[in-house]
Parts: structure tokens; sequence; C-alpha cells
């Protein structure tokens, strides 16, 4: 299970960080958690992802809106991925939701039909 926190309402420039909390169990280890937002009426839209086993345990990926100013991270001892996001913009607001999957980050992590798990979505409004 995916519970996402941290949304709300900030200004332009403010920063905020979203939080994804795990729990329970798979049958095998997650490999891949990303982070991805929406704006009713348009497609999910790619963020950040984090690779979580062998050897991309660790590894990001940002999408080119993202870079520079969001940081994607896992707190193991708290069991959850943080989406830190500086310098926001109006255009960043969006329902971001928190996504995971068993396949590691070595494979395609870009598009929302690869991954098993999704969380609820946190609002996030930047006004200008």
């Amino acid at each position: 299970q995916l519970v996402e926190s941290g949304g709300g309402l900030v200004r332009t420039g403010d920063s905020l960080t979203l939080s994804c909390a795990t729990s329970g169990r798979t049958d095998s280890p997650i490999g891949t958690m990303a982070w991805f937002r929406q704006v009713p009426g348009r497609e999910r839209e790619f963020v950040a992802a984090i690779g979580l086993i062998g050897g991309t345990t660790g590894n990001v990926r940002y999408a080119n809106s993202a870079r520079g100013r969001f940081t994607i991270s896992r707190d193991v001892a708290k069991s959850t991925v943080d989406l830190q996001m500086n310098f926001l913009r109006p255009v960043d607001t969006a329902i971001y939701f928190c996504a995971a999957r068993l396949s590691s980050l070595k494979n395609t992590y870009a598009y929302d039909s690869q991954y098993d798990y999704w969380g609820q979505g946190t609002q996030v409004t930047v006004s200008s």
C-alpha cells in the first residue's frame, strides 16, 4: 500500500516535500518507485524515479521539467520515498501520485502503465 502526504497550497518559488509511505509486503522486492503527476483532462506525467534493488539502488531519473528543482530520495528508516520540490511554479500544480513496481530501474521507467502499485494522490497547488 502506498500513501502520499505533504501536498498543499504554496506560492511561486516556494518549496514542498511530498512523502510516500509504504506498507505491506509483496512476493518480490519493489524494484522502482516513482512520482507522477496529473492535471485534470491530461495524461499522467512522469516526474521522478528511484531504483531500489541491485545495481540500480539509489539511481535516480527525472523528467526534464523536474531536473534541477526536484529531488527524489528514499528514507529507509521511515519506509518512505520523498520528493523534495524547490522553486515551484504554477505549472507544477497537479495531483501527485506515488507509484511502485517490481522491475528495476534498468527497464523503461517513465510510463504509468509500467507500475503495479499506486497511491491515492496528493494535491499540490502553486499560486502565482
